[in-house]
């Protein structure tokens, strides 16, 4: 479920809201590559920051670590927490961001390459050779080596003649 502006306004400090702020469409889509990458990095940088801050706590509160420097030991990381979140929200909104402008590139260059391969192809003289020999009436017969059996015509039907006179001379 999404997290309102209104929440991270909350939870981020001034300057921190205004460059979350710009994570969101449609000021996302207004920026450049370079300052969306810029955007991407400090948001990693802000992001590992509060990840440290709230291990460091843990790690105090376990009696693994001295707390030096990181605040209360015991005080809630729950609030560092859902900071760290609105910080990976943006850093996933942006993320998406650069993918569209890679693929939007990636999708010039394939069109620009495209583009030239045809030109070279329609720039090119056609081959056609001569066909050479070419069968009118298809493919020559390929000879059997079987006995053909021809069967006249006074021959047809002497076996089902004789199997039927076998037959009345047994039922009479």
């Amino acid at each position: 479920m999404g997290v309102g502006i209104a929440s991270e306004r909350r939870l981020l400090s001034e300057d921190e809201f205004e460059r979350v702020k710009l994570s969101h469409y449609p000021d996302l889509g207004k920026l450049a590559p370079d300052e969306t990458l810029a955007l991407a990095r400090w948001l990693r940088e802000r992001r590992h920051r509060i990840r440290d801050i709230v291990a460091a706590r843990r790690r105090a509160r376990r009696g693994k670590a001295a707390a030096s420097g990181i605040g209360a030991p015991e005080a809630s990381e729950r609030g560092l927490s859902e900071k760290k979140q609105v910080f990976a929200r943006a850093i996933r909104r942006v993320n998406a961001r650069l993918d569209q402008g890679r693929a939007e590139r990636r999708r010039e260059r394939i069109r620009t390459n495209f583009d030239a391969a045809l030109g070279r192809k329609r720039a090119a003289i056609r081959h056609h050779p001569e066909p050479g020999e070419t069968s009118v009436d298809g493919m020559p017969p390929i000879g059997s080596d079987r006995r053909t059996v021809t069967t006249e015509r006074s021959e047809i039907g002497r076996v089902s003649q004789a199997v039927k006179d076998a037959q009345a001379r047994r039922d009479s």
